[in-house]
Protein backbone atom coordinates (compact mmCIF):
# COMPACT_ATOMS: atom_id res chain seq x y z
CA UNK A 1 0.00 0.00 0.00
CA UNK A 2 1.29 3.46 -0.95
CA UNK A 3 1.37 6.06 1.83
CA UNK A 4 1.81 9.78 1.15
CA UNK A 5 4.22 11.12 3.78
CA UNK A 6 4.71 14.84 4.40
CA UNK A 7 7.11 16.11 7.06
CA UNK A 8 6.53 19.63 8.36
CA UNK A 9 9.42 21.70 9.70
CA UNK A 10 7.35 24.47 11.29
CA UNK A 11 3.77 25.13 12.37
CA UNK A 12 2.89 27.15 9.28
CA UNK A 13 3.97 24.30 7.03
CA UNK A 14 2.05 21.76 9.15
CA UNK A 15 -1.12 23.81 8.74
CA UNK A 16 -0.55 24.08 4.99
CA UNK A 17 0.01 20.34 4.61
CA UNK A 18 -3.16 19.56 6.57
CA UNK A 19 -5.05 22.17 4.56
CA UNK A 20 -4.18 20.25 1.39
CA UNK A 21 -4.70 16.84 3.04
CA UNK A 22 -7.44 17.44 5.63
CA UNK A 23 -8.02 13.74 6.29
CA UNK A 24 -4.35 12.91 6.78
CA UNK A 25 -3.25 11.31 10.03
CA UNK A 26 -0.94 13.43 12.18
CA UNK A 27 2.24 11.65 13.28
CA UNK A 28 4.04 12.93 16.38
CA UNK A 29 5.76 10.30 18.54
CA UNK A 30 4.14 7.46 16.63
CA UNK A 31 3.64 5.27 19.70
CA UNK A 32 -0.06 4.74 18.89
CA UNK A 33 -0.15 4.93 15.09
CA UNK A 34 2.85 2.68 14.42
CA UNK A 35 2.06 0.15 17.14
CA UNK A 36 -1.55 -0.19 15.94
CA UNK A 37 -0.32 -0.82 12.39
CA UNK A 38 2.29 -3.40 13.41
CA UNK A 39 -0.17 -5.28 15.62
CA UNK A 40 -2.75 -5.42 12.84
CA UNK A 41 -5.33 -3.43 14.76
CA UNK A 42 -5.43 -0.57 12.29
CA UNK A 43 -3.88 -0.08 8.85
CA UNK A 44 -1.66 2.90 8.17
CA UNK A 45 -3.63 5.79 6.67
CA UNK A 46 -3.16 6.72 3.04
CA UNK A 47 -1.72 10.12 4.00
CA UNK A 48 0.46 11.14 6.95
CA UNK A 49 1.61 14.58 8.08
CA UNK A 50 4.57 14.25 10.44
CA UNK A 51 5.03 17.10 12.94
CA UNK A 52 7.89 15.79 15.12
CA UNK A 53 10.28 18.50 13.81
CA UNK A 54 7.95 21.41 14.69
CA UNK A 55 9.85 22.95 17.57
CA UNK A 56 7.11 25.51 18.33
CA UNK A 57 4.99 22.68 19.73
CA UNK A 58 7.48 21.35 22.29
CA UNK A 59 7.55 23.98 25.03
CA UNK A 60 6.05 23.75 28.52
CA UNK A 61 5.54 27.38 29.52
CA UNK A 62 4.12 28.95 32.70
CA UNK A 63 1.57 31.59 31.78
CA UNK A 64 0.78 34.84 33.53
CA UNK A 65 -1.49 34.43 36.58
CA UNK A 66 -0.26 30.89 37.13
CA UNK A 67 -1.57 28.77 34.26
CA UNK A 68 0.49 26.35 32.17
CA UNK A 69 0.69 25.92 28.40
CA UNK A 70 1.90 22.51 27.26
CA UNK A 71 2.89 22.19 23.60
CA UNK A 72 1.36 19.21 21.82
CA UNK A 73 4.81 17.67 21.27
CA UNK A 74 5.80 17.77 24.95
CA UNK A 75 6.56 14.16 25.79
CA UNK A 76 5.42 12.17 28.79
CA UNK A 77 9.05 12.19 29.94
CA UNK A 78 9.08 16.01 29.69
CA UNK A 79 5.99 16.20 31.90
CA UNK A 80 7.28 13.58 34.31
CA UNK A 81 10.53 15.50 34.87
CA UNK A 82 9.28 19.11 34.66
CA UNK A 83 9.82 20.85 37.99
CA UNK A 84 6.80 23.12 37.55
CA UNK A 85 4.54 20.21 36.63
CA UNK A 86 5.78 18.11 39.56
CA UNK A 87 5.32 21.02 41.97
CA UNK A 88 2.00 22.51 40.85
CA UNK A 89 0.29 19.85 38.70
CA UNK A 90 1.50 16.69 40.41
CA UNK A 91 -1.40 14.50 39.24
CA UNK A 92 -0.29 15.06 35.64
CA UNK A 93 3.36 14.40 36.44
CA UNK A 94 2.38 11.20 38.25
CA UNK A 95 0.19 10.02 35.38
CA UNK A 96 2.91 10.75 32.83
CA UNK A 97 5.39 8.67 34.83
CA UNK A 98 3.13 5.62 34.43
CA UNK A 99 2.85 5.67 30.63
CA UNK A 100 4.33 2.59 28.97
CA UNK A 101 8.09 2.16 29.22
CA UNK A 102 10.89 4.77 29.38
CA UNK A 103 11.17 4.55 25.58
CA UNK A 104 7.44 5.14 25.19
CA UNK A 105 7.53 8.11 27.55
CA UNK A 106 10.36 9.74 25.61
CA UNK A 107 8.58 9.36 22.27
CA UNK A 108 4.90 9.61 23.20
CA UNK A 109 3.41 13.10 23.37
CA UNK A 110 0.62 14.76 25.30
CA UNK A 111 -1.02 15.77 22.01
CA UNK A 112 -0.96 12.21 20.70
CA UNK A 113 -2.30 10.85 23.99
CA UNK A 114 -5.23 13.27 23.94
CA UNK A 115 -6.01 12.80 20.24
CA UNK A 116 -5.90 9.00 20.56
CA UNK A 117 -8.85 9.46 22.95
CA UNK A 118 -8.56 6.18 24.79
CA UNK A 119 -10.87 5.82 27.82
CA UNK A 120 -7.79 4.48 29.63
CA UNK A 121 -5.46 7.36 28.77
CA UNK A 122 -3.32 8.23 31.78
CA UNK A 123 -3.46 11.99 31.21
CA UNK A 124 -7.24 12.08 30.86
CA UNK A 125 -8.46 12.25 34.44
CA UNK A 126 -5.72 14.71 35.55
CA UNK A 127 -6.66 16.99 32.64
CA UNK A 128 -10.30 16.81 33.70
CA UNK A 129 -9.65 17.79 37.31
CA UNK A 130 -7.45 20.67 36.12
CA UNK A 131 -10.21 21.91 33.76
CA UNK A 132 -7.79 21.70 30.83
CA UNK A 133 -8.47 23.24 27.45
CA UNK A 134 -7.08 22.22 24.07
CA UNK A 135 -5.97 24.69 21.40
CA UNK A 136 -6.71 23.65 17.82
CA UNK A 137 -5.25 25.30 14.75
CA UNK A 138 -5.76 24.94 11.02
CA UNK A 139 -5.07 26.88 7.83
CA UNK A 140 -8.41 28.66 8.30
CA UNK A 141 -8.71 29.38 12.01
CA UNK A 142 -7.79 28.75 15.63
CA UNK A 143 -10.21 27.64 18.32
CA UNK A 144 -10.24 26.38 21.90
CA UNK A 145 -12.32 23.61 23.48
CA UNK A 146 -12.38 22.18 26.95
CA UNK A 147 -10.79 18.76 27.23
CA UNK A 148 -14.23 17.36 28.13
CA UNK A 149 -15.69 18.80 24.91
CA UNK A 150 -12.79 17.62 22.78
CA UNK A 151 -12.82 13.90 23.64
CA UNK A 152 -16.24 12.65 22.51
CA UNK A 153 -15.87 8.85 22.74
CA UNK A 154 -13.42 5.96 22.44
CA UNK A 155 -10.99 7.00 19.71
CA UNK A 156 -13.15 10.00 18.79
CA UNK A 157 -12.56 13.73 19.17
CA UNK A 158 -14.17 16.98 18.09
CA UNK A 159 -11.23 17.86 15.84
CA UNK A 160 -12.36 18.80 12.35
CA UNK A 161 -10.61 17.77 9.11
CA UNK A 162 -7.44 19.80 8.68
CA UNK A 163 -7.16 20.73 12.37
CA UNK A 164 -4.07 20.16 14.46
CA UNK A 165 -3.95 20.10 18.26
CA UNK A 166 -1.34 22.73 19.11
CA UNK A 167 -1.37 22.81 22.90
CA UNK A 168 -3.04 21.72 26.11
CA UNK A 169 -3.63 24.63 28.50
CA UNK A 170 -4.13 24.32 32.25
CA UNK A 171 -5.87 27.40 33.70
CA UNK A 172 -4.60 28.96 36.94
CA UNK A 173 -5.56 27.17 40.13
CA UNK A 174 -6.97 29.03 43.11
CA UNK A 175 -4.37 28.09 45.72
CA UNK A 176 -6.08 29.66 48.73
CA UNK A 177 -6.56 27.44 50.61
CA UNK A 178 -3.68 25.20 49.49
CA UNK A 179 -4.46 22.53 46.91
CA UNK A 180 -3.01 19.10 46.26
CA UNK A 181 -3.52 16.63 43.44
CA UNK A 182 -2.76 12.99 42.75
CA UNK A 183 -3.32 10.27 40.16
CA UNK A 184 -3.52 6.60 41.07
CA UNK A 185 -4.25 3.54 38.99
CA UNK A 186 -4.86 -0.18 39.34
CA UNK A 187 -2.44 -2.25 37.28
CA UNK A 188 -1.28 -5.83 37.00
CA UNK A 189 2.33 -5.03 36.06
CA UNK A 190 4.74 -2.21 36.89
CA UNK A 191 5.54 -1.31 33.26
CA UNK A 192 3.95 -1.41 29.80
CA UNK A 193 0.53 -1.53 31.43
CA UNK A 194 -2.80 0.12 30.65
CA UNK A 195 -4.92 1.30 33.55
CA UNK A 196 -7.58 -1.19 34.61
CA UNK A 197 -9.01 1.62 36.75
CA UNK A 198 -7.56 5.08 37.38
CA UNK A 199 -8.55 8.11 39.44
CA UNK A 200 -7.33 11.68 39.78
CA UNK A 201 -8.18 13.94 42.69
CA UNK A 202 -7.66 17.66 43.24
CA UNK A 203 -8.62 19.02 46.65
CA UNK A 204 -8.36 22.33 48.47
CA UNK A 205 -7.85 21.90 52.22
CA UNK A 206 -7.83 24.71 54.79
CA UNK A 207 -5.83 24.86 58.02
CA UNK A 208 -8.61 23.09 59.93
CA UNK A 209 -8.40 20.10 57.61
CA UNK A 210 -11.70 20.97 55.94
CA UNK A 211 -12.16 20.46 52.19
CA UNK A 212 -13.25 23.71 50.56
CA UNK A 213 -13.76 22.08 47.16
CA UNK A 214 -12.73 18.97 45.28
CA UNK A 215 -12.55 17.56 41.77
CA UNK A 216 -12.43 13.85 41.07
CA UNK A 217 -12.14 12.12 37.69
CA UNK A 218 -12.05 8.46 36.69
CA UNK A 219 -10.14 6.55 34.01
CA UNK A 220 -11.09 3.36 32.14
CA UNK A 221 -14.60 3.04 33.61
CA UNK A 222 -16.70 4.84 30.95
CA UNK A 223 -16.51 5.60 27.20
CA UNK A 224 -14.37 8.63 28.10
CA UNK A 225 -12.57 9.73 31.25
CA UNK A 226 -15.29 11.20 33.46
CA UNK A 227 -15.85 13.51 36.43
CA UNK A 228 -17.40 12.05 39.59
CA UNK A 229 -19.41 15.12 40.54
CA UNK A 230 -21.52 13.52 43.27
CA UNK A 231 -18.34 12.48 45.07
CA UNK A 232 -16.96 16.02 44.71
CA UNK A 233 -20.06 17.54 46.27
CA UNK A 234 -19.93 15.03 49.11
CA UNK A 235 -16.45 16.23 50.14
CA UNK A 236 -17.18 19.96 49.89
CA UNK A 237 -17.15 21.63 53.31
CA UNK A 238 -16.34 18.37 55.14
CA UNK A 239 -13.44 17.19 57.25
CA UNK A 240 -11.44 14.69 55.25
CA UNK A 241 -11.71 11.84 57.69
CA UNK A 242 -11.11 8.26 56.59
CA UNK A 243 -14.84 7.56 56.70
CA UNK A 244 -15.68 10.66 54.67
CA UNK A 245 -13.11 9.80 52.00
CA UNK A 246 -14.38 6.23 51.77
CA UNK A 247 -17.97 7.45 51.43
CA UNK A 248 -17.03 9.80 48.60
CA UNK A 249 -15.05 7.03 46.91
CA UNK A 250 -18.11 4.78 47.00
CA UNK A 251 -20.12 7.58 45.38
CA UNK A 252 -17.51 7.74 42.61
CA UNK A 253 -17.84 3.98 42.12
CA UNK A 254 -21.61 4.32 41.84
CA UNK A 255 -21.19 6.86 39.04
CA UNK A 256 -18.79 4.67 37.02
CA UNK A 257 -19.99 2.89 33.86
CA UNK A 258 -17.43 0.11 33.42
CA UNK A 259 -17.53 -2.71 30.89
CA UNK A 260 -16.34 -6.31 30.82
CA UNK A 261 -13.20 -6.85 28.76
CA UNK A 262 -10.08 -9.03 28.70
CA UNK A 263 -8.46 -7.04 31.53
CA UNK A 264 -11.29 -7.01 34.08
CA UNK A 265 -14.99 -7.51 34.61
CA UNK A 266 -17.29 -4.55 35.05
CA UNK A 267 -18.10 -5.68 38.58
CA UNK A 268 -14.42 -5.87 39.57
CA UNK A 269 -13.72 -2.46 38.03
CA UNK A 270 -16.57 -0.87 39.96
CA UNK A 271 -15.29 -2.31 43.23
CA UNK A 272 -11.78 -1.08 42.48
CA UNK A 273 -12.97 2.45 41.65
CA UNK A 274 -13.75 2.94 45.34
CA UNK A 275 -10.32 1.67 46.38
CA UNK A 276 -8.29 3.69 43.85
CA UNK A 277 -10.34 6.87 44.29
CA UNK A 278 -9.89 6.78 48.07
CA UNK A 279 -6.12 6.43 47.60
CA UNK A 280 -6.03 9.38 45.20
CA UNK A 281 -8.05 11.61 47.55
CA UNK A 282 -5.83 10.74 50.53
CA UNK A 283 -2.63 11.52 48.63
CA UNK A 284 -4.05 14.75 47.20
CA UNK A 285 -5.20 15.83 50.68
CA UNK A 286 -1.78 15.07 52.17
CA UNK A 287 -0.12 17.20 49.50
CA UNK A 288 -2.55 20.06 50.16
CA UNK A 289 -1.85 19.86 53.89
CA UNK A 290 1.90 20.05 53.20
CA UNK A 291 1.29 23.30 51.35
CA UNK A 292 -0.57 24.80 54.31
CA UNK A 293 2.33 24.38 56.72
Amino acid sequence: MRVDYLEATDLKQAREFLGRNPHAAVLAGGTDLVVASRSGKRALPESIVAIHRVQELRAIVSERRGGLRIGALASHADLESSEVVKRDWSALAGASALVGSPATRHLGTIGGNVCNASPAMEAGSPLLVFDARVELTSKRRKRTLTFAEFVTGPGRTAAEPGELLAAVVLPPLNRRPPVGSAYMRLEYRQAMEIAVVGAAALVAVDRRGQCNWARIALTAVAPTCMRAEAAEEMLKGKQLSADMIDEAARAAAAAARPIDDVRASAEYRREMVAVITARAIRLAAARAEEGSR
